[in-house]
């Protein structure tokens, strides 16, 4: 069976000011959403997580310290481990609640229902980046929406940075879209604001979608 490691409170702020300590946070989305560590990346569970994982975080150089639902960190351990992930430092005892009650600095994600969207568009002109997969978008996507999927945003990471210019994103459900926004995050591009529920929202608006 793999070893789980529970951190304390103190230990896990220990264990995350290590060099190359990454804060993998594994609950839904709509929790990363509302509140999360500062800088740590949101990949599901629930979601496709090991090929992000295989993407955004380097195995060679990086330690991994785990944000996980309660009762879930051995299957989120376990599924690190098929992948050889192994460099796990641990995971905080009790989960994201515990950093709460603490009252340690949290950050998160502006993000905004598909209506307000919709409201947005119809008034001055708006950045939008839409990171699905290639097949997705051409089924249909927004006027003049950028296409960045998110399997590509290493490489495209700085076409975000607008700097004062705010930048709209969405996925096809709301996971991915999240995603990118944590990377972006990560790496000091905070002008950015999340559809909520992705392109499966929109559809249910008055948006335009072009194919």
């Amino acid at each position: 069976m793999t070893q789980i490691k529970a951190l304390s409170i103190s230990d896990f702020q220990q264990a995350i000011h290590q060099k190359n300590t990454v804060v993998l946070d594994v609950r839904h989305q709509t929790e990363f959403v509302k509140s999360h560590i500062p800088k740590s990346i949101f990949i599901g569970l629930d979601g496709l997580f090991e090929p992000w994982v295989q993407l955004f975080i380097d195995n060679n150089n990086s330690q991994i310290a785990l944000i996980t639902p309660v009762g879930r960190e051995l299957e989120t351990i376990e599924k690190l481990a098929n992948i050889n992930y192994t460099n796990i430092i641990g995971y905080l005892q009790g989960g994201y609640n515990m950093w709460e009650l603490a009252q340690l600095q949290t950050d998160s994600i502006h993000s905004i229902p598909a209506d307000a969207l919709e409201t947005l568009l119809k008034k001055d002109p708006i950045t939008v980046f839409d990171v699905r997969k290639i097949n997705e978008y051409n089924d249909g996507h927004i006027k003049n929406a950028n296409f960045a999927p998110l399997s590509d945003l290493k490489s495209t990471i700085n076409t975000f940075d607008l700097k004062d210019q705010t930048t709209y994103i969405h996925c096809g459900g709301g996971y991915r879209s999240v995603i990118a926004a944590s990377i972006l995050k990560r790496n000091g591009i905070y002008n950015i604001i999340d559809i909520a529920g992705g392109m499966a929202a929109i559809r249910k608006t008055n948006i335009e979608i072009h194919k």
